[in-house]
């Protein structure tokens, strides 16, 4: 597909991305700015295709690779990279995701691709950084690997048994959603100085930073958040309930919430138990104890959406904990259409997420299917300076490479 037959739409329809990598956190980084309108370009390469299309994983079809144009550039010989750098030259943000090292091994510097673009902002996205214990830089890392360095493991599972990982890859898209704002927030100060940036983003630094409070209740007070299961660790009446058809999750915390929800529960605001002057009710404690078995014992005796109504319309937020199918059948999901359907990789019909967030004035919007494998290398060539002829020939040498069955 040729640039020019792209949609213009999004607050980013005139920023131009290159990303080369693999799995999640790189293309997911990319695949936010595609779905705002950017012009992605997803370089692969000639001798192993991403993973995600040789797997059942439907996360190609959803989110990873939409919006975008694919190409195959071999990065190792020295024609592949000058194709690889006339992309750059046009480029406004370069993503990868690698060991530390990877790309300066190949001759592909920082300092290389900004003789080439000086504004350039470029992306590492890496486990453990670009710098550090040289034995942790040379190692290969995952989101459980992620997990499991940060700490944000250690924070999951059951009190008596061991941590658990975060399911759904959450570390990748935790990395990714910090290295897009980053590479957009570096992309603003380029355009302002003409100075490009180099951003170093660790999988587990990013999982430390949506640890909340926890990593400094340790480092500043000693203070050690112990895996509470499928409740807080620290408040009574926030966790997850068993009701008679299903879970509900409640969470009474705010000055404002126990004076309206405690008296629903038979328990006086203002009391000795229950001070004015208390946001929260602490476990370990008697009032703690006592609020635990009322909303046990209420969320046993009443349905999931009764529950809900009952105490939402009390003050107390509670909301039942769905499955996909509920989802599909719920009111809210619904009403925002949150389930939609656009085409996939063969031109059938596939259905999945909406875009989130959503802006008034330069909305975003699915225009285009995951491409196939090196699907755009003509059209990206030829936009690049090269001939018919030389696109031709660069097939024969393995420069570049496409699904030859499509």
């Amino acid at each position: 597909m040729k640039l020019s037959d792209k949609p213009e739409f999004g607050p980013l329809s005139n920023v131009r991305v290159v990303c080369a990598g693999v799995a999640t956190a790189g293309p997911f980084a990319a695949t936010m700015m595609s779905d705002f309108g950017a012009d992605v370009v997803f370089v692969e390469s000639p001798f192993v295709m991403d993973q995600y299309r040789t797997t059942d994983s439907l996360s190609y079809l959803n989110k990873e690779r939409r919006n975008q144009r694919a190409v195959t550039f071999n990065l190792v010989k020295p024609a592949g990279q000058e194709a690889f750098l006339k992309l750059i030259e046009q480029a406004d943000i370069f993503i990868e995701n690698s060991r530390a090292g990877t790309w300066d091994k190949r001759g592909l510097t920082d300092e290389v691709l900004w003789e080439h673009n000086p504004k350039l902002v470029i992306c590492h996205i890496t486990g453990f950084g670009m710098t550090g214990d040289p034995e942790y830089l040379a190692r290969g890392s995952y989101d459980s690997i992620g997990q499991a360095l940060s700490g944000f493991m250690n924070l999951n599972g059951d009190p008596d048994g061991p941590p658990m990982q975060a399911p759904a890859y959450l570390c990748d898209y935790v990395v990714a959603m910090l290295a897009s704002w980053s590479c957009l927030a570096s992309y603003i100060k380029a355009q302002e100085t003409g100075k490009g940036e180099s951003i170093d983003c660790a999988q587990y630094e990013a999982m430390m930073l949506f640890s909340s409070c926890w990593p400094m209740d340790w480092f500043q007070y000693r203070l050690e958040r112990k895996r509470a299961g499928a409740s807080s660790p620290t408040f009574a009446g926030c966790g997850s309930y068993e009701c008679k058809d299903g879970w509900l999750y409640v969470f009474i915390l705010s000055t404002p919430t126990m004076k309206k929800g405690l008296p629903f529960f038979g328990l006086e605001f203002g009391s000795e138990l229950y001070p004015e002057d208390q946001y929260a009710v602490f476990k370990g404690t008697e009032a703690g104890d006592i609020l635990e078995e009322k909303v046990r014992a209420y969320c046993a005796t009443h349905t999931v959406m009764e529950a809900e109504r009952e105490l939402n319309a009390n003050g107390i937020t509670a909301n039942a904990i769905l499955n996909y199918q509920q989802m599909e059948e719920h009111p809210q999901f619904i009403a925002r259409e949150n389930i939609v359907e656009w085409d996939g990789i063969e031109g059938e019909k596939v259905r999945g997420l909406s875009i989130a967030p959503r802006l008034k004035n330069y909305p975003a919007q699915v225009w285009r299917r995951p491409a196939h494998y090196g699907e755009d290398n003509e059209d990206v060539l030829a936009e690049l300076g090269y001939s018919d002829e030389e696109i031709k020939a660069m097939y024969e040498a393995g420069l570049v490479r496409k699904d030859m069955t499509k």
